[in-house]
């Protein structure tokens, strides 16, 4: 599921290669001045607002899934070709680039994460180029469907582990910056997903990733799903579960399609 940057390196100039960058942030949701100030060889600009999510909703959340037509006309746009080595990256700890991964994978693409990010990238002393990258359209195929999601119902009656990934002030209801209403789908677990990284914003290895799951209480041999506040830190939860060797679900809408329904209920404090 991950790459490292000296990985990638000896994958420059090999024309099957297509890096996608990733940069967003909920406070800065355009990453491309920043792209632009430096990024990848050849790495390609990856809108998240509008190619990794379709337009929001109250029912569908703030960052539902994107059309699939519009997904792989965008996959196209990025260079992907059937044979492409896709790596995705962000300068976000993979919180961002997940969600491509997420998307990719679950539409037959065989896709990693950059481990570490632009910052692994940096810290190894390697180049970065400026201005954006133009590729040669690709001609990918996407089939959609291939990983578990989840719906609201599904959700409210989830019979395993159901992880809040968002920061655990927001999992308490002790703030609530973007979305309706404060706290946490009832029953969930809080498993911040900062807590999947160390301090260099890597990945934990697999056993420590397992160890950590097993000790939020889930069954690493039973069903498991992710949330956050609109489906995309849940994603880097998924990432981290399968690092894990484990399979988890998605519930796209999460909290921003949970709290738009009055009739959905809300739980705060630390507890499930």
């Amino acid at each position: 599921m991950l790459v490292d940057a000296s990985e990638v390196q000896a994958l420059l100039g090999d024309p099957r290669l297509v890096l996608l960058d990733v940069r967003w942030r909920l406070d800065v949701p355009d990453g491309r001045p920043a792209y632009r100030e430096g990024h990848l060889p050849s790495g390609v600009y990856v809108d998240l607002e509008r190619e990794l999510a379709g337009p929001a909703s109250a029912a569908g959340g703030r960052h539902p899934l994107p059309d699939p037509a519009a997904l792989q006309a965008a996959a196209r746009r990025w260079g992907v070709r059937s044979d492409s080595v896709v790596v995705a990256y962000d300068d976000l700890g993979g919180m961002s680039a997940a969600r491509a991964w997420w998307l990719l994978r679950d539409a037959g693409v065989d896709v990693r994460v950059l481990d570490g990010g632009l910052a692994a990238w940096r810290r190894a002393g390697l180049p970065l180029e400026t201005g954006d990258a133009t590729p040669e359209p690709g001609d990918v195929l996407l089939h959609p469907g291939a990983l578990p999601v989840i719906d609201a119902d599904a959700a409210a009656a989830f019979r395993g582990t159901l992880l809040d990934a968002r920061a655990g002030e927001r999992y308490r209801g002790e703030v609530e910056p973007v979305d309706p209403r404060a706290g946490h789908i009832p029953g969930a677990v809080s498993a911040p997903t900062a807590g999947n990284l160390d301090a260099d914003g890597r990945f934990l290895p697999p056993e420590a990733l397992r160890e950590r799951f097993h000790s939020l209480g889930v069954d690493l041999d039973g069903p498991v799903a992710a949330y956050c506040g609109s489906g995309i830190t849940a994603s880097h939860e998924l990432l981290a579960l399968a690092v894990a060797g484990v399979d988890g679900a998605l519930y796209p809408g999460s909290w921003s399609a949970w709290s738009s329904d009055p009739g959905r209920p809300a739980a705060t404090g630390p507890l499930p």
